[in-house]
């Protein structure tokens, strides 16, 4: 199994970086309430790209990466439903007029993704120095799902 060379990471989060520069100010910078259309091409797009990247990351780093890579970017594209909905309640909530919403969906996006990063991060820097913080993560886990199921506080 290949090692994912630097070259290719750099590149990887130059194009990304330039995917969120083209969508939040050139796309971005005339609010429009988009068309069904405008919407389908930008879905099939970023489908698309990610299909791409996974064949690149298998050609440059081999099957396992690019299975996990696809792994978890499925799982995170159908996570991404629910978070569209959690926008939806949110914009109409706060009356977000239409042709400012996929601009606020997109800072909403962005600011998600650099708190989840800087989450995961932290979380993982204290997992690997205190080892017994996974358990607290855990049991922090199980308390939240088990009051999801026996139906505490609304």
């Amino acid at each position: 199994m290949a090692e994912t060379p630097l070259a290719f990471m750099i590149c990887t989060f130059v194009v990304l970086a330039v995917f969120f520069v083209v969508d939040l100010f050139v796309i971005g910078r005339k609010p429009h309430v988009p068309s069904t259309k405008e919407c389908v091409q930008h879905i099939i797009f970023f489908v698309a790209m990610a299909l791409v990247f996974g064949a690149l990351l298998w050609w440059v780093a081999g099957s396992r990466p690019a299975i996990e890579f696809y792994s978890g970017w499925l799982t995170e594209y159908s996570l991404s439903i629910d978070n569209l909905f959690v926008f939806v309640i949110i914009m109409s909530n706060f009356a977000v007029p239409k042709q400012l919403q996929k601009f606020v969906l997109s800072v909403g996006i962005t600011i998600a993704l650099l708190l989840r990063g800087i989450f995961i991060l932290a979380g993982s820097a204290l997992i690997v120095r205190f080892t017994w913080v996974f358990f607290i993560f855990g049991a922090f886990l199980l308390f939240t799902a088990f009051k999801l199921i026996s139906g505490g506080d609304d």
